[in-house]
């Protein structure tokens, strides 16, 4: 699985005299773009999370004129991404959240719609996974947690986000290195984050799985408590170990990114390409991402699309291993 090192490592190797110009600050063009914001997922989670701070970012910048944000939930964006081709096709004004939840999920529900059909802009973040627990959950640490995932895989439910994304991938890998068969765990999917986040609050799950931020402001007012992150190492600020730590050898480290719609000019692309390159620039994206602890990756055009190709490949490997597809 791609682990942060691997991440920056490409983005180093890949268009790193791109990125390495220095940003000249806001754009206060008269013709400053009003923006669509697809996000096919629920409100509350990730994806939403990004496309919020795209907003706030980009018009903080002067980048934009205004926004609107667009939210259709349902099966890892499988739902979602249709109805953004239908009704933005050709649009250069538009650009919809996703990521690897996205390819797992396309690849697991056998979706007729793929990533191929639209048009990659831009990798932006990516976030380590935390799993989590309610506050007055038995399980004190890993090792418990894996204890009663060998007993019986069928009575330890996990609440995460779609089928075959990246909170289910871990899981499976979780469970793998266990010595548990993957098919057999009890993967409860959510359309949102908010709605996985009130099964756990309300103890109808044994666990969760997610992106730290997720669950981070549960985490500091003591609802929840993290057991493990899949980060390669310690985060500071954040008191708890890693699953290697934890005698789970599993890294796994998320990615999020921004797609156009189908058919749009060679100069919408560009321009989408440009505003992106933009706000990653911005000390007030550094600022999103260091409250929000996602890793600021930023990958932009061809680069991206042959990231994209590779990525689609390596998981649908994973989940055919897991038997997930």
């Amino acid at each position: 699985m791609l682990n942060r090192r691997e991440l920056l490592k490409s983005t180093a190797a890949i268009g790193a005299a791109g990125l390495a110009a220095v940003y000249a600050g806001p754009v206060l063009a008269q013709d400053a773009p009003q923006l669509d914001l697809f996000v096919p997922a629920a409100p509350g989670g990730g994806w939403d999370q990004t496309a919020r701070a795209m907003d706030q970012v980009l018009r903080k910048e002067g980048l934009i004129s205004g926004s609107q944000v667009t939210n259709v939930g349902g099966a890892g964006g499988t739902v979602g991404l249709p109805q953004f081709i239908s009704r933005y096709k050709g649009k250069g004004n538009a650009l919809m959240v996703g990521g690897m939840v996205m390819v797992g999920a396309i690849i697991a529900n056998k979706s007729a719609t793929k990533l191929d059909q639209v048009t990659p802009i831009a990798r932006l973040t990516g976030e380590f996974e935390a799993l989590v627990v309610p506050a007055a959950s038995p399980f004190q640490t890993v090792q418990d947690f894996v204890a009663a995932l060998k007993e019986d895989p069928t009575k330890v439910p996990v609440a995460g986000g779609s089928a075959g994304g990246s909170d289910h991938i871990l899981f499976g890998l979780i469970a793998k290195a266990a010595g548990v068969d993957p098919t057999k765990i009890s993967y409860v999917p959510f359309a949102g984050g908010g709605e996985a986040l009130a099964a756990l609050l309300g103890n109808q799950v044994a666990a969760g799985i997610s992106g730290y931020g997720e669950f981070a402001e549960q985490v500091k007012v003591g609802a929840l408590r993290i057991l493990a992150l899949s980060a390669d190492e310690r985060q500071e600020g954040i008191d708890a170990p890693t699953l290697k730590e934890s005698g789970v050898d599993i890294e796994l480290f998320n990615w999020r990114g921004v797609f156009a719609p189908p058919d749009i000019s060679a100069e919408d692309k560009a321009a989408m390409v440009k505003l992106m390159e933009d706000m990653t620039k911005s000390a007030a994206w550094a600022e999103e991402c260091k409250n929000r602890q996602w890793t600021s990756i930023p990958l932009t055009g061809d680069a991206y699309e042959e990231f994209l190709k590779e990525d689609i490949a390596r998981i649908e490997e994973i989940l055919k291993d897991l038997g997930l597809a």
